[in-house]
């Protein structure tokens, strides 16, 4: 019997906030109470989110106590068009792209400059007063701060110099610096004072930590490689899943809503790495009489008007829904023919790629060659893929799916059991394994986890 450990989440967003960063940590609000160990959750009451979801915080038990402070961050509207005035509201071109480019205007510079690494960052002067206080009125025994937004992690500092043997998890959903500065990406500021501020923001943090957590192998290798001076034990792996109780490929197909159509489904935000422009005009680029066949449904929020007018061109082919609730997301999911995947980054992989997964829905996915999703996809031979960046490939990539729907009976024939290894909760149990080794308790005791939900005063 493993002693109970008192461990404290630090997380921006948290249900009933939703999204898919959302899920990660609420998946691990959910299970880690059944690992022995007693879980605080700090966060914010009005995070800049997509939408709301309440049915995802009915899953959080009540043994977890949650802590709600204001932040200063702007509504997540709001913040969109701030972003577009900002950035002048086009992405960088080929040329640019990959490198850090210089802000037109003083006032554009001066407040792109004020808002580092990232917008969220007004939340770390109440992050900083609060943590502190419920590690010592919690006994906590250790801390994980879990990020996108990066800003999150400059906590681990501050947190070190206060309590120097706190054991301090950083988990990173997105791997840094590649996501503010890789060619896949259109960040609210790539000018070279914030180039220099992530560099040296991440070195403290990883300094500062006892552990680092990555969410794939291809992020877990980036991270280590510039910090060859710490330990390769502190760096480690552990992927995002998806949740059995929520989409299940054992339920079997629902009624197609489109009859006579080929029904593809993409479910998530899209913006500067799910950029969907070329998608479109592959699918354009369908004969006639394929094109006639194929329904396209984008289910979330799209970032650029852009992004939106390039699908729209598509016509009747495509539907626009908006924001849905997990739940439902899925339920659309596991109703299509297809789970469509589009990314363009080699070493994220979105949180919505397992829960596809987890549907049991045929993916087809337009992604980086080089990237985790492929391997992983291939690996657990979850559909097809073809590279994001050649239409041509694409094409046929739908050509092909489109001529396979009737036969998918007999050409789709996923590794169920390799899927399985994805379920959340067998991953929050590898989590809870390395957080109790961290703290080295494997004492023979156990402590009861008490029966309460708590939300602190707004600070």
């Amino acid at each position: 019997m493993t002693k109970q450990l008192n461990v404290l989440l630090v997380v921006y967003a948290f249900p009933p906030a939703a999204g898919v960063g959302v899920l990660r940590a609420a998946s691990l609000a959910r299970y880690l109470p059944n690992e022995g160990i007693r879980l605080d959750v700090l966060t914010t009451r009005n995070s800049s989110a997509v939408g709301l979801d309440p049915s995802l915080l009915e899953d959080i038990p009540p043994a977890v106590t949650i802590h709600r402070t204001m932040t200063l961050d702007l509504p997540f509207s709001l913040k969109k068009r701030l972003k577009r005035v900002v950035t002048g509201g086009r992405p960088p071109s080929p040329a640019e792209q990959g490198t850090a480019q210089p802000s037109s205007g003083v006032l554009k510079r001066a407040f792109q400059d004020l808002f580092l690494p990232d917008p969220q960052v007004v939340w770390l002067p109440v992050l900083s007063r609060v943590a502190p206080r419920i590690v010592r009125n919690r006994a906590i025994d250790l801390v994980i701060i879990t990020g996108a937004p990066f800003s999150d992690y400059l906590l681990a500092e501050r947190l070190r110099k206060q309590f120097p043997g706190l054991p301090i998890v950083l988990d990173f959903r997105d791997e840094w610096l590649s996501t503010l500065f890789g060619r896949a990406n259109f960040q609210f500021n790539r000018s070279q004072r914030a180039r220099r501020f992530a560099i040296k923001a991440e070195a403290s943090a990883i300094a500062s930590a006892t552990a680092v957590v990555a969410v794939t192998e291809g992020a877990r290798t980036a991270i280590r490689s510039r910090y060859p001076e710490e330990p390769d034990e502190k760096f480690h792996y552990l992927p995002n899943g998806f949740d059995g109780t929520r989409v299940a490929f054992s339920e079997g197909p629902l009624p197609h809503p489109y009859p006579g159509k080929v029904l593809f489904t993409y479910v998530g935000s899209v913006y500067a790495s799910t950029e969907p422009t070329a998608v479109a005009q592959a699918l354009d680029a369908l004969p006639a009489e394929l094109k006639a066949r194929v329904k396209l449904r984008f289910i979330g929020h799209i970032e650029e008007p852009r992004y939106r007018d390039s699908l729209l061109r598509l016509g009747d082919m495509v539907e626009l829904v908006g924001h849905m609730p997990q739940r439902a997301a899925m339920k659309a999911v596991r109703e299509s023919d297809y789970a469509l995947l589009i990314t363009h980054d080699p070493l994220n992989i979105s949180a919505k790629f397992y829960d596809y997964l987890g549907t049991g829905t045929p993916i087809v996915a337009c992604i980086h060659p080089d990237g985790d999703v492929r391997r992983l996809l291939e690996k657990v031979r979850g559909g097809w893929w073809a590279d994001s960046q050649n239409i041509d490939s694409m094409t046929q990539l739908f050509t092909n799916a489109i001529l396979r729907r009737d036969s998918l009976g007999q050409t789709f024939r996923p590794d169920r059991a390799a899927i399985l290894q994805y379920e959340r909760k067998a991953i929050a149990q590898r989590y809870a394994a390395l957080l109790h080794s961290l703290c080295g308790l494997h004492d023979q005791g156990s402590t009861p986890v008490t029966d309460e939900n708590v939300m602190v005063q707004t600070f």
